[in-house]
Parts: structure tokens; sequence; C-alpha cells
């Protein structure tokens, strides 16, 4: 029987956290192959290119210095070729890079190939509203895609901190072994069959990590980000079940739901972006390029998305929340009219049967 063999597509911080964890547990692996191949986009760092220092030293110098790769982790410069002859290809790419990966990837991988995302983000679709990553995948590629989500910051993972993590997977013959390359003595994992679930909660925090950072830039109390946590959480609730009927209830309280929202909410880019913007008082387009270089605001930009699928649906008001950080973001409220949401926004109260009154 042929070993399973898996890929990495990606070199930053994030895929190299990962690879260390996927590295260390196929070794010895009755059923997978010890050799992993990493794809690095090649660039010159200190004078020589970083494929060369990776797989010389086994440390990625330029994003994670002070860490040792195992040394079946193999960098490669070509994308096809290191995904090939995956059976796994695991995707740890920045989202603006995905549509181009895929495209080249099209018709060279295995047609029984099975993906995994752990990019957090998505595509703007024509239509306005958002596209999850693994759907921009599995409709380029066409294969399934799984993703990776939760309560993880790659410095702490790699440091051997506790952190946890959640699988949707969407095909139950690699429910353990996606399970089993991805966890660490520390870094536990609890897979799912419910993969939009787990995808959309790490999409829709953003807007309440971004209304949380509001709230410190205003020097607002704790009770009041605790407010924002749960009225945010509670929309995030009501707006899967209108947009995604079938998710499942107990996704929302694995890692990648309530354990990922509280931590965005002290520890995340939008947060920080969030109470710049409140302080300084300089437009979002500005501090950007300042604050989160490389990376596209997904607190304002989901929020905008989101806004334009309730609107198509009449349900602004619904979600006073999220369409209060909307119009933060767009100068049609003042800062203001966060804390009056808190206070004055209707409790709709969940229904056993999993549905909302709205």
């Amino acid at each position: 029987m042929d070993k399973i063999m898996i890929c990495i597509i990606g070199s930053g911080n994030w895929a190299t956290t990962i690879a260390r964890n996927v590295g260390r547990n196929v070794i010895n692996s009755q059923t997978l192959d010890e050799r992993v191949p990493m794809y690095v986009y090649e660039e010159i760092f200190e004078g020589r290119k970083l494929t060369e220092i990776i797989n010389t030293t086994h440390i990625n110098a330029k994003y994670m210095p002070n860490f040792e790769l195992p040394p079946n982790i193999v960098a490669v410069d070509d994308i096809v070729a290191t995904a090939r002859d995956a059976d796994i290809i695991i995707f740890a790419i920045p989202p603006t890079f995905v549509s181009s990966c895929c495209k080249t990837l099209l018709g060279k991988v295995k047609p029984t190939a099975h993906a995994v995302s752990l990019i957090k983000g998505f595509e703007r679709g024509d239509d306005g509203q958002f596209v999850l990553i693994s759907q921009i995948i599995m409709r380029q590629l066409k294969i399934p895609c799984s993703v990776l989500v939760g309560c993880n910051l790659a410095h702490e993972i790699a440091h051997d901190h506790f952190a946890e993590g959640t699988v949707g997977c969407r095909d139950q013959k690699y429910y353990r072994v996606l399970h089993d390359i991805f966890k660490s003595p520390t870094f536990r994992v609890v897979v799912t069959e419910d993969a939009d679930c787990v995808e959309i909660c790490s999409t829709l925090r953003n807007i309440i990590a971004f209304a949380a950072g509001c709230s410190d830039g205003m020097d607002l109390n704790e009770n009041t980000k605790g407010g924002i946590i749960r009225r945010g959480f509670l929309e995030m609730l009501q707006f899967v079940d209108v947009f995604y009927p079938g998710c499942r209830m107990g996704t929302f309280f694995e890692s990648c739901g309530i354990s990922d929202l509280v931590t965005s909410c002290y520890a995340n880019r939008n947060r920080k972006l969030a109470e710049a913007f409140v302080r300084t008082g300089k437009p979002l387009s500005e501090l950007e390029h300042i604050l989160i270089p490389g990376h596209e605001p997904l607190g304002p930009v989901t929020a905008e998305l989101v806004h334009h699928m309730l609107k198509k649906k009449g349900l602004e008001d619904k979600f006073p929340l999220f369409t209060t950080v909307y119009r933060i973001c767009t100068g049609d409220y003042p800062l203001h009219r966060l804390m009056e949401t808190l206070i004055k926004a209707r409790e709709d109260i969940f229904h056993p049967l999993h549905t909302f009154q709205l």
C-alpha cells in the first residue's frame, strides 16, 4: 500500500509553524510518507536563496528565524513539483494568491488529492458577496478542500504554548489523518464535518474584532468589550442560520467559534487597526499600509460584504452590531453609536429547533 504524501503550499510564519508539526508527525508513520515538500517562493535573503537556507540549515531564516524545521521538510521553489504527487495539499498562503496558485496547479495535481486550507480570509464574488477560500480551491482545482481554523497564533504554537484548532473535513476518510498530521502535545485539534461553518466563523469574527478595537480606542471598560463579544457571537449565529442553514450549533463552541472570537478581540490585526483608527483619526486606507502592510483590512472589508448580503434580504436592522461597524467604517455613524447599539439592540432568543426569531 502506497503511503500518503503530504505537501505544503506556502512558507510564511504560519506555513512554517504547521510544517514543523506535520514534519514531526509523519516521521516513522506506517501510512504517511516521511518526505514533506514545502513550496517556497524563491527570494534572496542575506545573499542566499531562501530554499537553500532552509534545506541546509533547516531554519526559515526570513519568516521563522528562531525555530528549527524537521529535516524531512524539503523546500521546493516550483509549486507544480511540490504538489504533483501529493495526496494531501495544505494551503497556507495569503488569500490574494490563492486563485493564481490554483490556476498554475489546475490539471497538475492528482484527481484524488485532498486540499486543506489554513487561510483566513475570502475573495469578493462577482455578486458582491464573499466567497470562502475553500470554495475557490474546490472550484478551481476540482478536488475537495477541508479547512483548519481556530484559536491559534503561529508564534504561540511554535513556542509550544497551548492552542486549539478545528478541522472542517469534507471527506470522512481523512478525519483521522488530518487530526494526526496537525496535532502536537500542546496543539489540540478537533475534527468536524461542518466545514462551511468552521470557515465562516473565522471570517465573521473580523467584524467583531474591529468593534472591540474601537472600544479599546475609546478607552471603554472591559464590560463593554464583553458586551461586544456577546452581541457579536449572537449575530454570528444568526448570520450562519440565515445564509448557511444546516450548520451545527456545536461548531460555534469549538475553537473556530467562540475561542477564536475572544482571542481576536484581544490579539488581532483588525483590533489593532480599529484602535489606531479611533485614537489617531486617520483614515483606514492610510493606517492599513502602516499597521498591516501586505494584508487586507479584513474587518472593514468583511463588514462591507456582510452588509451587502444583509441589505439584499432587508435584514440590516436585525444585525445591529454588524451594521454599526460597517457604518462606522464608512463614516456614516459616529463612534458613540457603538455604545448605543449595545444598549438598544433587541435580544433575539435562540430556538432549540435551530432557528432564530428574525
